[in-house]
């Protein structure tokens, strides 16, 4: 059996370490003992983009936000659907992932990051959707709503932080968040922040099956 490597640690906030490891041709992002990313498992992160884009329609030039770049999936999914003229800020709080990116995992990501409609932000998510003016914000920077690898994380699926992302859309835009799991009390927030909301079910390895993950899309009201 091919034995795991341990290509590079980087220090997060909260005093924990992210590890990336590689056995083969497949890679692990880790945070203590859990398992963030694996390369292995994108359907979900492909469907976050396929499902947001669907709900915002088409539009000659839009202007999208990607929260967290992690292996690259969701990103790759975007541009293999927007057009020429949309614009995709990636906002990676961690530049140990963009390095990886560039470095070890570029095999994965293919050349996403040097994409001309491409600006990578080495910053807070949060930062970026308070800049407004956005057709539609993916965020897939934890394991979900309930938080793992940043507390910090929470203010995002706070009521002010559903705010916010609202503010920050144009009418009709689509605020789109994976998660690992159902959230009940994240879907209320969603409404009660003055969204239409859905939720879909989506397969890690997709049409091969695996675990279930959820996107929820909410629509800012035209």
């Amino acid at each position: 059996m091919i034995p795991w490597e341990t290509l590079d640690t980087a220090a997060i906030p909260g005093g924990k370490e992210m590890r990336l490891r590689r056995r083969g041709d497949e890679y692990w992002i880790v945070v203590g003992t859990e398992v963030l990313m694996n390369s292995r498992m994108r359907g979900s992160e492909e469907e976050l983009a396929r499902l947001t884009f669907e709900r915002m329609g088409a539009r000659p030039a839009p202007r999208v936000l990607i929260g967290g770049l992690g292996m690259g999936f969701t990103l790759r999914a975007a541009l293999s659907l927007l057009p020429e003229k949309a614009r995709v800020t990636v906002a990676e709080l961690m530049p140990a992932v963009v390095a990886w990116a560039r470095g070890p995992m570029a095999g994965l990501h293919a050349g996403s990051l040097d994409d001309p409609r491409v600006t990578i932000v080495e910053g807070d998510v949060g930062e970026s959707i308070r800049a407004g003016g956005w057709d539609a914000i993916l965020l897939d920077v934890d394991n979900g709503p309930e938080g793992l690898s940043r507390p910090g994380n929470d203010a995002l699926y706070s009521h002010g932080g559903l705010g916010a992302a609202k503010a920050a859309l144009n009418p009709g835009g689509v605020f789109s968040v994976w998660s690992s799991g159902p959230d009940h009390s994240f879907t209320r927030r969603l409404k009660q922040a003055g969204f239409a909301v859905t939720e879909q079910v989506s397969r890690a390895r997709g049409k091969a099956g695996g675990a279930r993950h959820v996107i929820w899309l909410a629509t800012r009201p035209a």
